[in-house]
């Protein structure tokens, strides 16, 4: 389904505590990336806010390794990378591609339902760079989160079993996401963030309609109009125009 990518690593473990920890302490080995790393199962896996993440068995859990360019707000923006790269996966794999949406900051959605997430962490250099970025993936490949698991108010999650009748391994599901990553990684790296921002643009979840972002002291209800070019959700409000970094989203 995708080539591997030249001179990318990869790493296959049956078991690991999390694949973000594993990546984070290879980077402060001196592995100098880009890596993979890929585990069939995961003992304290965390997902945002560092909340606790149960991967059943058969789910896809990997973590890439880069040393980035650029400070931490460029090294952000692999989020929209990453998530461009999950939706040509998943049509790869045969998902339809009217049935893949993309839902600000780092989500992806089936036929509505979450999918599959994405969680980045960096380490500044200590000069206004960053050391190394480790991009999380957690993918519901066989099976879906229970409801009592899933935040009130949040999208039910789905998994692609259930949702399309796919039946797609861990490892071969890495190998064209893989392949999908490096080549919107290279876009990145030389022509900027506006090509990877118009292509996200295109699959956006909601696009043009009300949704609700809800920050740590504020809850903010607006017509999505548009992601900037720092990444920041443009939100058009009856008290006009807002422009946020960071939220959890909600229909």
């Amino acid at each position: 389904m995708g080539t591997w990518p030249e001179g990318v690593g990869c790493r296959t473990l049956a078991q690991t505590d999390s694949t973000m920890a594993e990546a984070a302490r290879r980077a402060e080995g001196g592995v100098p990336g880009p890596e993979w790393t890929l585990a069939l199962v995961q003992t304290a896996a965390r997902g945002r806010r560092g909340r606790a993440w149960h991967m059943p068995p058969g789910n896809f859990a990997a973590s890439l390794l880069m040393r980035p360019a650029g400070g931490p707000s460029e090294a952000a923006l692999r989020s929209f990378v990453m998530s461009l790269a999950l939706a040509d996966t998943f049509r790869a794999v045969g998902v339809a591609a009217a049935d893949v949406t993309l839902k600000w900051p780092n989500d992806v959605l089936v036929k509505g339902g979450k999918i599959a997430g994405i969680l980045l962490e960096s380490q500044g250099d200590g000069r206004g760079g960053v050391s190394h970025l480790v991009i999380g993936v957690g993918v519901n490949l066989a099976a879906a989160p229970a409801p009592d698991e899933v935040e009130p108010g949040a999208l039910a999650p789905v998994s692609l079993r259930t949702a399309t009748g796919l039946d797609i391994t861990p490892e071969g599901f890495l190998d064209p996401l893989a392949a999908a990553f490096d080549a919107h990684e290279r876009q990145f790296k030389t022509y900027g963030f506006e090509p990877i921002r118009t292509a996200w643009l295109a699959q956006a979840a909601r696009l043009g309609e009300v949704i609700t972002a809800r920050l740590p002291n504020e809850v903010i209800t607006g017509t999505f109009r548009d992601v900037d070019g720092a990444g920041n959700l443009v939100l058009d409000t009856p008290g006009g125009t807002r422009r946020i970094a960071a939220a959890e989203i909600f229909f």
